[in-house]
């Protein structure tokens, strides 16, 4: 066998395994912890000001990258179906 087709063929399974378990995870786990606030939903600018809505997720989760992408494709293919 050719080395470069092993190879080639070891990392085309290594990211199709790779793809498939990030596809999971968005699929069993569509949120995540906002960066942001730590999962708290708030954040403080400044020190003894009252803590304010985090602007990225408002309650502490946000949904994975992966998940809005899904969404977003299958907004799209709901609406041509129509």
């Amino acid at each position: 066998m050719d080395p470069l087709l092993t190879l080639a063929s070891v990392t085309a399974a290594i990211l199709a395994l790779v793809t498939l378990g990030y596809a999971g995870l968005c699929w069993v786990i569509p949120f995540k912890t906002c960066q942001r606030c730590a999962g708290t939903g708030h954040t403080t600018t400044r020190i003894l000001h009252r803590p304010r809505a985090c602007r990225r997720c408002d309650r502490g989760m946000r949904l994975r990258l992966g998940r809005r992408v899904y969404n977003v494709f299958h907004r799209l293919r709901t609406e041509a179906h129509r």
